[in-house]
């Protein structure tokens, strides 16, 4: 039945332009699969899915004969079918999975080829996914629909998986990005989406997720739709030739200057988000999403306590959300950490903590990691002590595509480095910030890098104040060379003066941005808020003044 109307909003899952209207007042959504009996525009009433009668318990396997698709293949994806009195297969049954439980299905009814949807297939993985290895493989093909998935995978001999996105083109952004960590693990990604225009645009738009060149688009043999379409014609070696003749997709890119002189004077300015301190601004301007950001220090200097009032800042003066990888500490201590900055307490302190109510933590808890839109803000990495340099990476993408934060931060280097197998700390650290820079370039995101210093030679270490430079950075001078800025921390915390013990002096040693480097400002860290406070340099105020009072 062809459609009347097409772009509409649907009313079930509220996806915008995903409904088309059939001619007579039924409707389908391409996003969530809900398929209306009588659709209204603009009803208050949520029209409701029409519920199916038959149970995939009921069906039963059998060969697909409509589609083409073999008893093995029906039986390999678990997809059932009824048949009428006659014989006729009148529905099929295709199963939907969380994990390897089967939770939602979808219907189709094969006079109408209407269809219906029951269970949160939204919450679900690909199609198929349940018979897929967790562990990856060199091939993967992903297409628009589940019988495509299952023409897709007899097509290619049975040889390698095959599964689909849940809900047509105009959904396959959202269920790749939900799925990313499981698509990334195969070394090709192979699209066959439908020749159409929707289904090509849709092809470009996943592929743009997944990491450089992962994914392969297959165009279709002019004259045929889709995968199941070549199946019922028996078109095995074209579609055969077409998989293996996929171009890696690139992105354009590649430009004659001259013809961009307008684009080159209206480009768009960086947006900048300012620190938290003036002296940084000064001499960085703020910071950038697309930045690679080192922040190093020596052991004990208040890594920890600068990353955490950047992490606040970020989730308090920005739309952005926020992914935080901290290989050393427990995520709850993170959460502690970041809620400790918005009480100015230390709330990781059963006695100081014992001063809020629950009702009190719990408001706080809300209004700093979710949104007016009922969405999170905060995303970490939550396997504390696993420091799987593959896994570390995946977690990455999966925040910045999936979880879609703009600032990632990532605490610390030398425990990815430690991971490693090649013996080699400066080589391991070539390695990982080779991969860092990629993924930041490849994004947008900004990523903030805690690193350490190297021990250096003499009388005095970083613990007592000396001042540092870029040969001070542990391991490799790639730090420096990728990172677009890097920051150290200076702070004599053996002086007997408790001011200059508790102030860091900020330096900058590198700005790709401005170019402005030297001494930033100077950070008074209180011990009973566990505040950091700029201030004056301690060298010429020997005492606590007015100039060290917090202001928060």
């Amino acid at each position: 039945m062809p459609f009347v109307e097409t772009h509409k909003d649907c009313p079930e899952c509220g996806h915008k332009e995903c409904l088309g209207v059939n001619e007579d007042g039924s409707a389908k959504c391409f996003s969530c699969g809900a398929y209306i009996r009588a659709y209204t525009e603009g009803s208050v009433e949520s029209p409701r899915l029409v519920k199916d009668d038959t149970t995939i318990k009921e069906g039963e396997f059998n060969p697909l004969t409509d589609r083409g698709i073999s008893l093995d293949t029906a039986k390999k994806y678990g997809v059932r079918s009824v048949k009428n009195a006659k014989g006729e297969i009148t529905r099929h049954f295709y199963p939907y999975y969380n994990g390897s439980e089967e939770v939602a299905y979808k219907t189709r009814v094969v006079d109408t080829k209407g269809f219906l949807s029951n269970g949160p297939i939204t919450e679900c993985g690909l199609f198929g996914q349940q018979i897929v290895s967790d562990k990856g493989s060199k091939y993967i093909t992903l297409v628009e629909g589940e019988c495509d998935a299952m023409a897709a995978y007899e097509l290619l001999g049975s040889k390698w998986p095959v599964v689909s996105i849940r809900s047509g083109a105009q959904g396959a952004e959202r269920d790749v990005k939900s799925q990313i960590e499981f698509l990334e693990r195969f070394d090709n990604i192979h699209i066959a989406f439908d020749a159409d225009k929707p289904g090509q645009e849709a092809a470009k738009k996943v592929a743009r997720l997944l990491k450089p060149n992962k994914a392969k688009i297959v165009v279709m043999p002019e004259g045929f739709k889709d995968a199941n379409d070549m199946l019922k014609k028996n078109q095995h070696g074209a579609f055969v030739n077409a998989w293996w003749n996929a171009k890696t997709y690139t992105p354009s890119g590649v430009l004659n200057v001259s013809e961009n002189k307008d684009k080159f004077h209206n480009r768009v300015k960086k947006k900048s988000i300012p620190y938290p301190w003036e002296g940084l601004n000064t001499k960085l301007e703020g910071m950038r999403q697309g930045e690679l950001i080192t922040l190093a220090g020596g052991t004990g200097l208040g890594k920890t306590s600068v990353t955490r009032e950047l992490e606040h800042w970020l989730i308090k003066n920005t739309q952005d959300n926020v992914g935080i990888v901290a290989l050393e500490e427990d995520w709850t201590r993170t959460v502690d950490g970041i809620l400790s900055i918005e009480a100015n307490a230390r709330l990781h302190i059963d006695s100081v903590r014992e001063g809020y109510s629950k009702e009190e933590l719990e408001i706080m808890f809300d209004d700093m990691f979710i949104d007016n839109d009922n969405d999170d803000r905060l995303w970490i990495h939550a396997h504390f002590g696993s420091n799987d340099i593959d896994g570390i990476f995946s977690k990455l993408r999966y925040m910045i595509v999936g979880c879609e934060c703009r600032w990632v931060v990532l605490d610390h280097l030398h425990m990815m480095v430690s991971a490693t197998l090649e013996g080699d700390e400066r080589r391991s650290i070539d390695s990982i910030m080779t991969r860092l820079r990629s993924l930041v370039e490849e994004t947008g995101a900004g990523l903030i890098l805690v690193s350490h210093l190297r021990r250096i030679d003499g009388n005095k270490g970083h613990e007592q104040g000396v001042a540092t430079d870029l040969s001070h950075l542990r391991g490799s001078s790639s730090i420096s060379q990728i990172s677009d800025c890097v920051i150290t921390l200076e702070r004599d915390s053996q002086s007997d003066d408790p001011v200059k013990a508790s102030t860091t002096r900020v330096r900058v040693l590198k700005s790709r941005y401005t170019g402005d480097v030297g001494v930033a400002t100077h950070l008074y860290y209180d011990k009973d808020t566990g505040r950091l406070s700029e201030v004056a340099d301690p060298d010429s105020k020997p005492g606590i003044s007015e100039d060290y009072e917090t202001t928060f």
